[in-house]
Parts: structure tokens; C-alpha cells; sequence
């Protein structure tokens, strides 16, 4: 079994590599020039995978790794909540994940399990828990994270309607060790142990353990329904849970003011303006993310859990990997 995984060396594609070698699949993993391997450190070298340089923006370059597998993992994204010139996040996001597609149709792939995420589902602001049937449309889509990955998995929709075998997972919050990067769960994580974390929202968030994200795609290679979607979900918790479950694995305190949403709203506009846009920094807060935490984005993972077979288990051991993971990389004290 021959396997291509895009976004690799990333934080859930290097989880979903090494789940896939631990089935005994040769690996075509695709890197890019500047990629951090160190995700990748464990694995052993080939026949176990072999890695192909290649991006997104320019999709012949994947050819040579799709190229004779049975399957393709499409992980990579442009996953940022600011970003001074979006136009790069579409042509990577949505462009690239077409002509990902099309190259697999070429190449007769057998089935392609693109991970989109849980942000392209219609989310309400009073925390009702949503599902793969609740009506969402882009114009729900806040900033423009959220909308290129909608508009990407229209694609991967569009192109199993017309009789791909594509299937979309949709992983919620992902935490545990490897956060490389970090994504903008684990910048959470590693503000709140560096104790930068003096106040809270009223928002909440689904977390789920990378590993068994990792695990579910597996099974999407011979479970599951081309052309559907699979939300990959844990535990349902507000934002000062989160903090709490940090705070007793830690014994840090956890922060007990509550920001209003406006307040939070005007911090981030300067925030972003001075240090994003004048310093040219990462700035800590953005006025998508403070948009978004207006919804609390609780989902359900019950068709997941009955045609994939998915397994939801409580997030506490996978957030002390994290924070574990975090502080033994030097990320926090």
C-alpha cells in the first residue's frame, strides 16, 4: 500500500505518517524546501516512506509523489488567523487542493481523505451543538482562514459528486504533542504557561486528541462514504474550562476576569494594525479570532463515531502531552 500525505512534517499530518507506518504503509510524504523534519524524527528511513519536495503553489510538483499510490492524504493548509495578503492563503487553501484533486484523477488514485476542519460548519453564537447537517454557507465564514477552507472543501465535494472517491474529515481542535508551528490552539497553550494569559472570553471550543484524529483518517481508507463529511471531535468546553484543566495539570492559576467581547474586539484591532501591519509581527490577538470566539464552536462527532468507527475520549491526557510536549521543546518554562 502506497500512501501520499501532503502537510507532513506538520502538526496532525506527521501524527497521521507515523499512524500510517505503524500499519506497515510505504510513505510518499511531501516536504517543502524550508520544511522542519523534526516532526518526522522517529520514523525510519526508507523503504518505510521517501519524501518529495513540492508545493502547493505549484501543483506539477506533486505529481512525482502522487504518482503510483493507492491513496492520498491531503492535510496541508495556510493555517493562519492574520495574514497581511490573503492571496497566497486561497492559491495554497483552495487552488492547490483542486489541482491536488486533479492530479489524483490523473493518477488513478484510489481514494483521496482531505482534512478540511471544523470551521467550515454553521456555528451559532448561543452554543448549540452543531452537526455535518446544520446549514452553513460562506457568508457564514469568518475572515478568511474559514473561508478558503469552505471554499476548498466545495472542491473536494464538487469533485466526489462528479465521481472521485473523496472524502472530508473534519477535525475540531486537535491538541497533543508536535505542535511544531504552533497552531493557534497551541499559541493558547503556551501564553497560558508563560502565565500571558491574565483574562478569559465567553467562548468555547471542541478539543479532540491529535492521536486519534490521526487514527480516524486511517480508517477512512476503507470506511465512510465518498462525498460526506466526518466532524473529528472530543470534549465540548468553554474556554475558562480549558484554562481550569491547564491550571490543575500545572498548578498554575487560571485566570478568573472575563474580558467582554468588545473589549477583546478593540485590543485585537490595534493589536493587529500596530503589531501585524506596522512592526510586520505576529500579533497575539486578531480581530478574526476575537470574531470567531463570539460563537462557541461545539460539534458533535456521532456519524463519525458510527460509520468511521472514530473513537471520542476525554482531552486530559492529550492536553498534558501538550503542555508536557511544549515545555520540553522549550516553548515555555
Amino acid at each position: 500500500m502506497k500512501v501520499f500525505v501532503t502537510g507532513s512534517t506538520g502538526f496532525v499530518g506527521s501524527h497521521i505518517a507515523k499512524a500510517l507506518a505503524r500499519e506497515g504503509a510505504h510513505l510518499h510524504l511531501l516536504v517543502r524546501q524550508n520544511s522542519n523534519m523534526a516532526n518526522l524524527s522517529g520514523m525510519h528511513a526508507p523503504p518505510s516512506f521517501a519524501t518529495y519536495t513540492g508545493d502547493l503553489l505549484n501543483p506539477e510538483s506533486l505529481r512525482p509523489g502522487i504518482r503510483g499510490c493507492d491513496y492520498v492524504f491531503h492535510v496541508a493548509a495556510d493555517y493562519r488567523l492574520w495574514v497581511r495578503d490573503p492571496k497566497q492563503m486561497y492559491a495554497v487553501n483552495v487552488d492547490g487542493t483542486r489541482e491536488l484533486l486533479r492530479i489524483c484523477r490523473e493518477e488513478g488514485v484510489k481514494r483521496v481523505v482531505y482534512t478540511s476542519s471544523v470551521a467550515t460548519m454553521g456555528f451559532k453564537k448561543d452554543g448549540t451543538i452543531v452537526d455535518e447537517n446544520t446549514p452553513v454557507s460562506l457568508a457564514d465564514m469568518v475572515g478568511h482562514y474559514k473561508r478558503s477552507k469552505f471554499l476548498a472543501e466545495q472542491e473536494a465535494l464538487k469533485a466526489a459528486y462528479d465521481g472521485q472517491e473523496v472524502m472530508v474529515l473534519n477535525p475540531t481542535t486537535p491538541i497533543g504533542a508536535g505542535d511544531i508551528k504552533p497552531t493557534p490552539t497551541g499559541r493558547i497553550i503556551v501564553d497560558f504557561l508563560k502565565r500571558k494569559f491574565p483574562a478569559y472570553m465567553d467562548t468555547g471550543l471542541n478539543l479532540v486528541d491529535v492521536e486519534e484524529v490521526a487514527q480516524a483518517h486511517i480508517a477512512a481508507m476503507t470506511r465512510g462514504t465518498p462525498g460526506e463529511r466526518y466532524i473529528l471531535g472530543g470534549e465540548n468546553l468553554t474556554l475558562k474550562q480549558i484554562l481550569d484543566k491547564m491550571s490543575a495539570i500545572t498548578g498554575l492559576p487560571s485566570p478568573t476576569a472575563k474580558v467582554p467581547h468588545i473589549v477583546a474586539l478593540i485590543f485585537a484591532f490595534f493589536d493587529e494594525n500596530i503589531t501585524g501591519r506596522i512592526l510586520g509581527k505576529q500579533p497575539r490577538a486578531t480581530v478574526e479570532a476575537v470574531r470567531m470566539g463570539n460563537k462557541k464552536m461545539f460539534a458533535s462527532s456521532a456519524k463519525a463515531v458510527r460509520e468511521l468507527g472514530f473513537k471520542q475520549v476525554p482531552v486530559y491526557q492529550a492536553l498534558r502531552a501538550a503542555i508536557d510536549w511544549f515545555r520540553a521543546n522549550g516553548y515555555a518554562p
